[in-house]
């Protein structure tokens, strides 16, 4: 099944900010790629690359370039549902 992308904005540290059709917004963290992926290195050296963040034709993803996209299942079955994500950072904020 397909959890269609609605809108995506980049957000601080490599991290985006995915609304999907269905009403679930989740927070993905791009940077877990950089090691994964060599082609996902450049966001991390170019700013203004990952900030210009687009929903794929049809909502299939998000596109940065023709050499850069996540598919929406890879956001949805590995994003961060935005209620726990707020949780996390709360959480993480305290041990600090």
């Amino acid at each position: 099944m397909f959890h269609k992308v609605k809108a995506v904005n980049a957000l601080d540290n490599f991290h985006l900010n995915v609304q999907f059709a269905e009403g679930i917004t989740k927070i993905y963290d791009v940077s877990q790629l950089f090691d994964k992926w060599e082609a996902f290195r450049y966001l991390k050296d170019d700013p203004d690359l990952f900030n210009n963040i687009q929903v794929d034709v049809g909502g299939y993803g998000v596109i940065w370039n023709d050499d850069l996209d996540i598919s929406c299942d890879e956001l949805y079955a590995n994003g961060c549902v935005i209620n726990a994500y707020k949780k996390f950072l709360s959480t993480s904020n305290n041990k600090r």
